[in-house]
């Protein structure tokens, strides 16, 4: 093992170069990733319907043809990023390069059912990149509640509020990732079992009713409420197995067999997650009931190094934005018994994320 003193060889030299550059300039894979979403070009080479030369994708998109030597520069590194793939075709007997979606594009669609591109206008959108500039001094004082508070003067939540585009752009997101979540939820079958028997679920914080709409449409006899805050939830339409209820969680949920929570405890420190939690046991109808959650539980995932990865990016982003954090199986534990309850069960299920049911 080499010692903090020791000469590095030149190899070694080069290699831990290496390394921090491609940290230091990681940020490129992340915009250039935001900026073929904003140019449509997936979508324009999804309805091209087959590999799209250069010249095509330059002259069906908006992009400047001043600017369309530098295009191929940008396909480099998303090809490089495995977000598109070359294919070699012959056009009047001369071999052409031409482009084509592969798995993680086809989830930048604008318009396909489960795309994903929301969340990543979301996250790389400059009100949440401008936090991380402030991540240090955050750490070096005892001031702030986030480094996003520290930049804008409040909390996201307050900003979301105030601020249209970000609670659209949240809206959306969440959106996004609940059509996907609840496409594969109700595939696994230990998962559609936690659902069964249930006959009325609150669902806390469940924005425009996305999640819901999916759970009353794979159990059509349940009775589901959506509860949220009133901006969210103002002029939304009911159906007869679906209400929304304008409220706050930490004040009190609607009574139910079951609570649900998606994507939510993570977004508070633990103290507010034990608050949030003894208000969903108050809400709890009869002994058979339970509350559902769907969050990661840190070193438990389905997928390898990358979902492991995303688990850790994710609780530096709840650091970050909010005031929240990724737990272990020891941290909920402990989360569990100080609001109240007796046992637990978790099953991963949706790549990083588990579904945990919990019993009072």
């Amino acid at each position: 093992m080499a010692m903090a003193n020791e000469e590095l060889s030149t190899e070694q030299l080069l290699e831990a170069q290496a390394h921090v550059w491609n940290h230091i300039f990681n940020f490129i894979n992340s915009m250039s990733l935001k900026c073929a979403i904003e140019l449509g070009i997936p979508d324009i080479i999804h309805k091209h319907g087959k590999p799209m030369a250069l010249s095509e994708l330059v002259a069906l998109s908006n992009i400047s043809k001043t600017k369309a030597l530098h295009v191929h520069r940008l396909m480099r590194i998303l090809l490089h990023s495995n977000f598109f793939i070359e294919v070699n075709m012959s056009n009047n007997d001369k071999e052409e390069e031409r482009y084509w979606l592969t798995p993680a594009s086809r989830l930048l669609l604008k318009d396909a059912p489960l795309t994903v591109a929301p969340f990543v206008l979301l996250v790389l959108d400059q009100i949440l990149t401008k936090p991380w500039h402030y991540l240090g001094e955050w750490l070096a004082n005892d001031h702030h509640l986030s480094p996003f508070k520290m930049t804008h003067g409040m909390m996201f939540w307050e900003y979301a509020e105030h601020e249209p585009r970000l609670n659209n752009l949240f809206n959306e997101a969440m959106c996004s990732d609940t059509r996907l979540v609840t496409s594969v939820l109700f595939e696994n079958q230990k998962i559609k079992q936690a659902f069964e028997g249930i006959e009325s679920l609150v669902d806390v914080g469940g924005g425009i009713g996305t999640m819901a709409k999916g759970i009353v449409d794979a159990f059509p006899g349940m009775k589901c409420i959506v509860l949220d805050l009133p901006h969210v939830v103002a002029g939304l339409q009911e159906t007869n197995n679906l209400t929304y209820v304008e409220g706050d969680m930490f004040q009190t949920i609607p009574p139910a067999d079951g609570v649900f929570l998606k994507w939510i405890l993570h977004d508070w420190d633990d103290e507010d997650s034990v608050k949030i939690l003894k208000k969903c046991k108050e809400a709890i109808l009869g002994k058979g009931g339970k509350v559902i959650i769907i969050d990661m539980v840190v070193d438990i995932y389905e997928g390898g190094d990358e979902a492991m990865e995303d688990q850790l990016f994710f609780d530096m982003l709840m650091m970050t934005l909010l005031n929240g954090k990724e737990r272990s199986e020891k941290e909920w534990a402990k989360v569990f018994t100080d609001a109240g309850f007796t046992s637990y069960k978790i099953t991963p299920a949706i790549g990083a994320r588990s579904l945990i049911e919990l019993y009072p």
